[in-house]
């Protein structure tokens, strides 16, 4: 803690006492004595014994005694009033003369700052580090000196005009001193001063273990080498990086915490450093990275956002590395909203969502790597709204959707790999509903399908969707879509749950491309086509299985070709009962078995009965 002014508040700067003049304060002093001698006496009077015989008359010695005994009360009144204004007058004059001599002691050390000399300058930092030590009232401006210093211009080529000789040890000293101040043990404090860093630059420093109670500003630095540490520091008020450049060396915030006010890094520019958040807090507070810039580096974002608001809206990926690995979003509001993804490689591997919201709506993934292997999300709420993935390769390998709310909701695929390969949906609901699929690849290859609610109800006009060894155990999925183009494979397995293809009111139109469900295994649960509409797409249920499960078709078949070549009816309920053959080719050829029933169709050619 800082030490306290030895004055009070009201003679910060002033060192000339406020005394009352003396034809005041001497006889209000002997006023006041006098007031209180009489009260005594009457005091003493009301506790004597009422009643009494007057006494005799007071001898004349007796007056004159008492009435020299008052004025020498009087006198010693008036010496201890004088007594009083001598010191108080000597202490303003000895404030004066410290006052005077702590002026001197900051203009030496200014001057020793401004010095040619690598040593005079060494030696003016620690002058005007003690003179904030001593100088409490002007502590703060002591603190603003060596600051500006580092905002100074600096030059680190030896045969550039501007270079100093050991600068570079100078300006290291200044933020080791800064350092050593803002450590919780320090013998004097500068926790609670602002600090001005803004447009300064940094080769190297060690900031580690600071707490900073007041405001940093860091806003438009440039970190360009060495190792800056802010390693356990303590941010409780703002922090401003905004439009700082990393474009060298390391700046570590390893097991920073962010505890309060805003933290800005909005415009930042992540060119070629390496930025780690290891196990950083962002516990409260608002952290931006508003239209922030990651072309090059690492930024390492393994921290826990447990109740902050953190904004990357509008950031550009395009070049960086940028982990999220194991990062916990368990009540923050996390927000990457119309960010561009367009050359990166960031990863979500392993990262938790089990609480607050992270949103990636309007998002832009045009190329680079967006990964999220082994993503858990089991609470909150992580929307991709009206996404754009046009490039680029965004895995959920292993990703598990276990709780929560996860939104697709018109998001547009339209190149690129979109992958949740060995994915699986055990709870909380997943939506794909007004998504559009008209390019690249989607497969949810082997991906697990055991609770939850899984919503197709998108449009699928080109590129490829497929649902290749996928496992349908539980979840309740519903593909009420149109399928206009591109190819869709469902050679997946069906063994419980219920799959919905189409609705009486929402069913799903197949007008064009081709939809595969060669392969497949219905040995469960319940599939629904009711309501689908079979119009202009290419359908095969070539090899399909139906060993258990209970179908229903009962769609209009209008037009394109519906095939169950090769299908085998060995167990389950397969219904065509409800179907309406319009126009189209509906083929069974070489199936093995029987529906229950055939609807409309004829056993073995298809046709219309």
């Amino acid at each position: 803690m800082p030490r306290r002014d030895r004055k009070g508040p009201a003679s910060r700067g002033r060192h000339t006492p406020r005394l009352w003049r003396v034809w005041i304060a001497g006889p209000l002093a002997i006023l006041v004595a006098l007031a209180a001698g009489v009260g005594i006496y009457i005091l003493f009077r009301n506790l004597a014994p009422q009643g009494t015989a007057p006494q005799q008359a007071v001898p004349a010695h007796e007056v004159i005694r008492t009435t020299l005994a008052t004025l020498a009360f009087a006198a010693a009144v008036l010496a201890g009033v004088y007594a009083y204004r001598k010191q108080r007058l000597a202490e303003g004059e000895a404030h004066r003369a410290d006052e005077n001599q702590l002026a001197e002691r900051y203009t030496t050390a200014a001057e020793q700052l401004g010095h040619d000399q690598a040593a005079v300058r060494l030696a003016g930092v620690y002058a005007m580090a003690r003179l904030a030590d001593d100088w409490i009232e002007q502590q703060q401006v002591c603190v603003d000196v060596l600051c500006a210093y580092l905002r100074m211009p600096y030059e680190t080529d030896p045969e550039a005009s501007g270079y100093k000789e050991g600068e570079r040890e100078v300006r290291h000293t200044i933020i080791q001193v800064v350092r050593d101040h803002l450590q919780p043990q320090a013998p004097t404090s500068w926790s609670a001063c602002d600090f001005d860093f803004t447009r300064a630059s940094f080769d190297g420093g060690d900031l580690s273990g600071s707490h900073f109670q007041a405001t940093v500003h860091f806003n438009g630095a440039t970190f360009s080498g060495g190792r800056v540490s802010c390693d356990g520091a303590e941010f409780s008020g703002d922090a401003d990086f905004g439009g700082a450049k990393f474009s060298g060396g390391t700046v570590s915030f390893i097991d920073t915490e962010f505890s309060g006010g805003d933290v800005v890094f909005s415009h930042a520019e992540f060119s070629s450093s390496t930025v780690p958040f290891f196990r950083a807090k962002l516990s409260g507070g608002t952290v931006s990275f508003i239209d922030a810039k990651f072309s090059g580096g690492t930024v390492h974002f393994g921290a826990e956002f447990s109740g902050s608001t953190v904004h990357f809206h509008g950031a550009e990926f395009s070049g960086s590395t940028v982990h999220f690995h194991g990062a916990g979003f368990s009540g923050s509001e996390v927000s990457f909203l119309g960010a561009k993804f367009s050359g990166s490689e960031v990863s979500f591997d392993g990262a938790k969502f089990s609480g607050g919201d992270v949103d990636f709506s309007s998002a832009e993934f045009s190329g680079g790597t967006v990964s999220f292997h082994d993503a858990e999300f089991n609470g909150g709420t992580v929307p991709f709204i009206e996404a754009d993935f046009s490039g680029g390769t965004v895995p959920f390998h292993g990703a598990e959707f276990s709780g929560g709310e996860v939104s697709f909701l018109g998001a547009e695929f339209s190149g690129g790999d979109v992958d949740f390969s060995g994915a699986e949906f055990s709870g909380g609901t997943v939506s794909f509903r007004d998504a559009e699929f008209s390019g690249g690849t989607v497969p949810f290859f082997s991906a697990q399908f055991s609770g939850g609610d899984v919503d197709f109800g998108a449009e699928f006009s080109g590129g490829t969707v497929s649902f290749r060894g996928a496992e349908f155990s539980g979840s309740r999925v519903h593909f009420l879509a149109e399928i206009s183009g591109g190819t869709v494979h469902f050679g997946a397995l069906f063994s419980g749950g219920t799959i919905h293809f189409g609705d009486v009111d929402f069913g799903a139109e197949f007008s064009g491309g081709m939809v595969s469900f060669d392969g497949a295994e219905f040995s469960g649960g319940y599939v629904d086509f009711d309501g689908a509409e079979f119009s202009g797409s290419e359908v095969s249920f070539g090899g399909t299985e139906f060993s258990g499960s209970e179908v229903s078709f009962g769609a209009v078949f209008s037009g394109g070709t519906v095939h169950f070549s090769g299908a085998e009816f060995s167990g389950g309920m397969v219904s065509f009962d409800g179907a309406e053959l319009i126009g189209g080719t509906v083929r069974f050829e070489n199936v093995r078995g029987v529906p229950q029933n055939w609807g409309p169709f004829h056993p073995s050619t298809g046709a219309a009965r």
